[in-house]
C-alpha cells in the first residue's frame, strides 16, 4: 500500500525497559541496527499493525507490553535515491510512520527473534534512550529524532528524568544532508 505522494504507511516501535533503556536490534545479514518497524496492511489500524509487527519481529504479544504513547499523526522519511525502485508500478519514495512507545511488562526471555520463517533481526540489546537517534542509518535519523522527542515525556513518566534526559543540542539542530553519491550485551535469538 502506497499513498498518492509515494509514501508507504508504516508503524515504528520503541520498546522500553522500566529503566528507560530501549530495545535496539540488528537486521539479519546486515550491520544496520534499528527499532522494530513495518508496513501496514490495508485492513489494519496503526495499533493493529503495531501488535502484528511487534510479534513478527520480537515474538512479544500484547500481554507482554503496555502502550505508553504514540506520535500524533504521520512522521515521514525519504528513502535514499539508490533504494527507490523506479521500475515498480507504484513507486515508493519513503515511509510515513506512526510511532508507539511500549513498556516491556513481560520478561526479557519472552523476546524471540525467530517466530517467523524470515526473521528481521538476529541480535538485540538495551541502549540509552537517545542512542538510536545518533546511530541509526542516516536517512532515518530525522524521523528517529522527532519520534523520540515526542515520546520522551511518556518515557520520563515511567523511568524518571535521570533515565531520559533532554536530548543533546546537536540532536535538536537541523543536520545538513550529506551529498548524494554519483554499551550493552547482545541477545541472541532463542532456539525453538
Amino acid at each position: 500500500m502506497i499513498d498518492p505522494d509515494g509514501f508507504r504507511p508504516n508503524v515504528g516501535i520503541v520498546l522500553m525497559h522500566d529503566d528507560g533503556r530501549l530495545f535496539w536490534a540488528r537486521r539479519v545479514r546486515r550491520d544496520g541496527w534499528q527499532f522494530p518497524q513495518g508496513g501496514m496492511n490495508t485492513d489494519e489500524t496503526p495499533l493493529e499493525a503495531m501488535y502484528r509487527e511487534l510479534n513478527e519481529e520480537t515474538g512479544l504479544e500484547p500481554r507482554h507490553v503496555e502502550v505508553l504513547g504514540t506520535t500524533p499523526g504521520w512522521l515521514r522519511y525519504r528513502l535514499p535515491e539508490r533504494a527507490i525502485r523506479r521500475h515498480e508500478k507504484l513507486v515508493c519514495i519513503g515511509q510515513k510512520q506512526v510511532w508507539f512507545l511500549l513498556r516491556l511488562t513481560g520478561r526479557e526471555s519472552d523476546v524471540r527473534l525467530d517466530v517467523t520463517s524470515t526473521p528481521e533481526f538476529d541480535h538485540w540489546r538495551w541502549v540509552d534512550f537517545w542512542y538510536p537517534a545518533e546511530h541509526v542509518v542516516m536517512f532515518k535519523r530525522g524521523v528517529y529524532i522527532r519520534a523520540l522527542q515526542h515520546l520522551a515525556p511518556f518515557a520520563r513518566e515511567v523511568a524518571g528524568p535521570h533515565a531520559v534526559p533532554p536530548p543533546q543540542p546537536e540532536l535538536t539542530r537541523r543536520r545538513r544532508r550529506p551529498p548524494r553519491p554519483g554499551g550493552a550485551q547482545l541477545h541472541r535469538p532463542a532456539r525453538a
